[in-house]
């Protein structure tokens, strides 16, 4: 035990020579446990200790159990020797997996369970009699060639049901290495299947070897960090993960892993693939483009066809395997990958059709375009992609490496095709929406100068390659404005519309902003987003079909009732699903007050609105998120927001009570940005809109609103979003005058008092 202590104190032992070292340091303590037991009981039949799963294979992980078998041929006192041996290793603190059996109990566990039938797959002697082990280790091969037929379905579902239940190790933020698609589990499962019969070429195996040093790497590495047998790599592990890896920095750490995990990912499927197609029945071949056949459910070519000397060849490709859902035949990829040459410039005639309808197959497209990459032939289509290739987007609003991203969101364009009036426009958007990210600077402005370039080389013209550069543009525009701006005031929307010019380009972003809302992860999207967004739509399309801006700034607040409810002049809630409607007098902190009862009961804030009249009556109202856990209980916050207009609420001293069981997890990499304030006159026509940025923490919209309070400032609207760990809060102001905050003094005072009430 003293010797695997050390293996695991020695920082110099990294990745797969830890765990070899490991498993040696714990083969030493588990044979000295044998020695003791086998001394202290005497059996007459033959008996072996083996290990199996990790352990067998030599693949121990700091915290990792040792799964260990004890075999006999029929030894009455079995049961005692188990004990003496199971005892000692569970007083050592470490997890085991043990059982307790002859060769042919364990044979025929493994034809009825796949666990107990891969297991036997990895038998290495511990201690005891050698015979029996190899005899163990032959049956259980044995066992597994003869039930092939079966096992091998069985275990091509575990793969797709993990990859159903874990994601991507390549492509998402927080991967789990071992159960992940891409992860250790699919290493393993690929060795069992070769051990079926399944052939593995030998440059696949040495990409599984290779990516499985760097899974491992990366787990050792993790299980070191955390201190326990953790498979999920979290965001705020993977810069200690990285120095422990050797890597210069988490973001070079992330890319290494993706690569890995894709071409773990690729050679499974390359792999699963076949053993699927020995199932199905074989169908006529069909001509689907020149040169281009399906054979037996696969892409392939003609054996006439010279990929060197037909530029469009590659996009028919894999615009054909798109279109039929069907892979690209592996000779015919490799064909492909030493013959073709990078795209001409301009691009050959009808090749942007073939490219467009690519993109137009939706999710389809995706693995055929992760087939292209892998044997470099994306980026002989695309050049510029390059430096986007796994690139990370390392905080907790992305799923995604940039690649991945930039094609889902394709992908969720292409549902739109119906929907706008230039489909193959929004799809080409949204390819390149993004593609700035692999290059310095900002990656908008670096993307409308690729794109003007990129363009005329597929054939576009000018109108079209400038309606791309547009969206490029404003790709954030739509989601912005309408998460963080007054739509009912005619500057906002004066302001979109002389953006995008056009109500194509606005129906386009309108597209691309729900495609790339969706690829970026699930906090980016929901029916409030998606409302926003489509009012502002709307609205914007009157401008732009000739309306006068005053018919497109309806108000949708306050409505009639709310207006009833302020001729009333008296303290009255109204209350939905997810909103309270709170009227009141007109007096200094009232939205303040709202926010911190909100808070105070776990409400988050989504958006708000406030308005005054001239009979000295306020009206706000808060739009919040509803719990996961059912719907909200509006009775004691109606009660504690009475007593906080009526100044009986001790509402800081409840929140600093709050506060001190409020520990949000920490997801960010890297330290945030300081709470930033910004403010812009030409925002809104008649108030100044006030934007505050500052990491998320609790009853922030309280403490943010009670300071303007103190300086005399009157909310008019305010909206509210967190983008991962940060907050942006946008707030339309006017002064105690009624005017717009143009006083430079007073402004000053203004950031003082919000910075401070943040910091506080």
């Amino acid at each position: 035990m003293e010797r695997r202590q050390q293996v695991l104190a020695d920082t110099k032992l990294r990745g797969v020579r830890l765990t070899h070292a490991l498993c040696e340091a714990t083969d030493e303590w588990i044979r000295e446990v044998w020695t003791s037991a086998f001394e202290a009981v005497k059996v007459s039949k033959r008996v072996a200790l083996v290990a199996v799963g990790g352990y067998g294979r030599g693949e121990l992980a700091p915290y990792s159990d040792l799964d260990i078998m004890l075999i006999h041929d029929g030894a009455k006192n079995i049961d005692d020797l188990a004990s003496k041996i199971w005892y000692p290793i569970w007083d050592s603190g470490l997890k085991l997996g043990h059982s307790v059996c002859t060769v042919k109990q364990a044979t025929e566990l493994a034809k009825s369970e796949l666990d107990a039938a891969t297991a036997l797959l990895s038998v290495r002697l511990l201690a005891g009699d050698e015979s029996l082990a190899n005899e163990l280790s032959v049956e259980g091969v044995k066992t597994w060639k003869a039930g092939a037929s079966n096992r091998l379905p069985q275990l091509m579902q575990r793969v797709r049901d993990r990859q159903q239940d874990n994601g991507e190790v390549a492509f998402l933020l927080e991967p789990n290495l071992k159960e992940g698609y891409g992860g250790l589990r699919d290493i393993h499962a690929l060795i069992w299947a070769e051990a079926a019969g399944v052939e593995i070429s030998r440059s696949d195996r040495d990409a599984l070897d290779a990516g499985r040093d760097v899974l491992m790497a990366v787990r050792v590495a993790l299980h070191r960090h955390v201190g326990r047998a953790v498979e999920v790599m979290h965001l705020e592990d993977q810069d200690a993960v990285a120095s422990l890896c050797g890597y210069r920095n988490a973001d070079a750490l992330v890319a290494a892993l993706s690569n890995a995990g894709r071409s773990v990912s690729w050679v499974g499927d390359e792999v699963w693939a076949r053993v699927a197609a020995a199932k199905t029945k074989p169908v006529a071949d069909q001509l689907l483009a020149p040169g281009v056949i399906l054979h037996l459910g696969e892409i392939h070519l003609e054996e006439t066809v010279d990929p060197a000397t037909d530029p469009t060849l590659l996009l028919r490709v894999a615009a054909s395997a798109a279109r039929h859902k069907a892979r690209i035949d592996r000779p015919t990829l490799d064909r492909l990958a030493q013959s073709c040459p990078p795209m001409p410039s301009p691009w050959p005639v009808g090749a942007i059709d073939d490219f467009v309808g690519l993109l137009l197959t939706a999710h389809d497209a995706i693995p055929v375009l992760e087939a292209l990459d892998q044997r470099g032939l994306w980026v002989k289509v695309l050049p510029e992609w390059a430096p986007n290739r796994s690139k990370p987007q390392r905080n907790a609003y992305h799923r995604f490496t940039v690649d991945r991203h930039l094609w889902e969101a394709t992908a969720n364009a292409a549902t739109w095709a119906d929907r706008v009036a230039r489909p193959d426009l929004l799809v080409l958007g949204a390819l390149f929406h993004d593609i700035g990210k692999g290059y310095p600077g900002d990656h908008t402005e670096v993307g409308v100068a690729m794109v003007e370039k990129i363009g005329p080389r597929l054939g576009l013209n000018a109108d079209d390659t400038q309606m791309i550069c547009a969206m490029v543009k404003h790709h954030l525009l739509l989601p912005d404005v309408a998460t963080r701006r007054d739509l009912a005031d005619s500057a906002t929307i004066m302001m979109v519309a002389d953006e995008v010019k056009t109500p194509l380009v606005l129906d386009l972003l309108h597209g691309l902003t729900e495609a790339d809302s969706l690829a970026t992860g699930t906090a980016a999207w929901g029916t409030w987003k998606a409302e926003l967004v489509s009012d502002l739509v709307r609205r914007v399309h009157l401008v732009l079909g000739g309306a006068e801006v005053e018919e497109a700034q309806w108000r949708l607040f306050p409505d009639a009732e709310v207006l009833e409810m302020m001729a009333g002049g008296t303290v009255t809630f109204g209350l939905s699903d997810d909103s309270v409607t709170v009227v009141s007098p007109d007096r200094p902190g009232t939205f303040s007050r709202v926010a911190g009862v909100l808070a105070l009961h776990g409400l988050g804030v989504l958006g708000a609105q406030a308005h005054s009249d001239e009979q000295g009556m306020a009206a706000s109202q808060f739009r919040v998120i509803v719990p996961s856990h059912g719907p909200i209980e509006w009775q004691p916050i109606v009660q504690n927001l009475t007593r906080a207009l009526n100044g009986e609420l001790a509402i800081e001293a409840r929140m600093a009570e709050r506060a001190k069981t409020y520990r949000r997890k920490r997801r960010s990499a890297g330290e945030l940005a300081p709470p930033r304030v910004t403010f812009f006159d030409e925002a809104s026509s008649n108030a100044t809109v006030i934007e505050v940025r500052a990491p998320d923490q609790h009853g922030i919209l309280h403490r943010v609103t009670k300071a303007m309070a103190e300086v005399g400032l009157d909310i008019r609207h305010a909206t509210v979003q967190t983008i991962g760990d940060e907050v942006v809060d946008a707030f339309y102001v006017r002064t105690s005058s009624g005017s717009k905050l143009t006083d430079k003094f007073h402004r000053q005072e203004v950031e003082r008092a919000i910075l401070f009430s943040l910091a506080s």
